[in-house]
């Protein structure tokens, strides 16, 4: 997952600028109701106009997000010259998730202009901050807007918001898609958080025996267990499984990532008590 600053280019009297990062998942949320500039709250409905318009879901108001807007476009008001980060400025997605944003796709546009509809419609006459406003994998949305110089400046940070979730939770997510396929999940996830940081191999200290496959992997997307995976819960080989999550390796940057790792025995194992799924 990368940053990609955008370039700056002249629309209509307006200057313009658009960054994106990409990884993947989807939240849920509503519109917290907090105080907002008149001109943040007219781009907020525009934007939720626009993507109606294109048979888009609507973008729910993200406060951390706005937060970090915010501080930028502060930053922006006070340079004048308007800019994705400047010197000593952490990049978009530090900033967001240092505001408590969480999330696997990241993207920004900003703007100065004089009024927030001729903003929104720069946005929309540029493909790149179509793009942005317009991508179907986003669904959280932060816009500050400060009036400084004579001119309105903006920033949109938009984002694919990413749950914060606990070991339990993401094993209690994957234990139930695992449930889905009959295959049985013990309740002790002892073995394969063990397993979950190596990787290759078996740890040491096991106390359900050998497994006959492991399947290790991380991302931000709990909806779907990975093809290999679903392959082998599908052969019929494996009657039990343990899961385990442990904290995500590599660099990761700011975006929310989760590592996780499933042990499958074979039918012949000896059973144990196996876990049943709370909703």
């Amino acid at each position: 997952m990368r940053l990609v600053q955008g370039k700056p280019f002249l629309l209509a009297g307006l200057m313009v600028f658009a960054a994106s990062a990409s990884g993947v998942l989807r939240a849920q949320g509503g519109f917290a109701g907090q105080a907002r500039p008149t001109a943040a709250e007219q781009l907020f409905a525009l934007a939720n106009q626009s993507r109606a318009q294109a048979g888009l879901g609507a973008l729910t108001w993200d406060a951390s997000l706005a937060q970090a807007a915010m501080r930028h476009c502060q930053r922006m008001a006070g340079e004048g010259e308007i800019s994705h980060r400047y010197g000593g400025e952490a990049d978009l997605s530090e900033r967001s998730a240092a505001a408590g944003a969480h999330f696997s796709r990241i993207e920004e546009n900003i703007a100065v202009g004089s009024r927030a509809e001729q903003i929104h419609e720069g946005w929309m006459n540029s493909p790149g901050h179509r793009a942005n406003l317009l991508n179907a994998q986003i669904d959280r949305v932060g816009i500050a807007v400060v009036s400084a110089q004579g001119v309105l400046f903006a920033v949109a940070d938009y984002s694919e918001a990413v749950p914060v979730l606990t070991a339990a939770q993401v094993e209690s997510r994957v234990a139930d898609l695992i449930a889905m396929s009959g295959v049985k999940v013990r309740q002790d996830p002892h073995d394969a958080r063990l397993a979950c940081p190596l990787d290759h191999g078996l740890p040491g200290g096991l106390n359900g025996g050998e497994p006959g496959f492991i399947m290790r992997w991380q991302g931000p997307d709990l909806g779907h267990l990975p093809q290999g995976l679903v392959n082998k819960l599908a052969s019929g080989e494996y009657m039990q499984a343990d899961v385990g999550a442990c904290p995500a390796e590599g660099e990761q940057g700011s975006f929310t990532v989760y590592r996780v790792a499933v042990l499958l025995y074979p039918t012949s194992a000896v059973l144990r008590p196996y876990y049943h799924p709370e909703h």
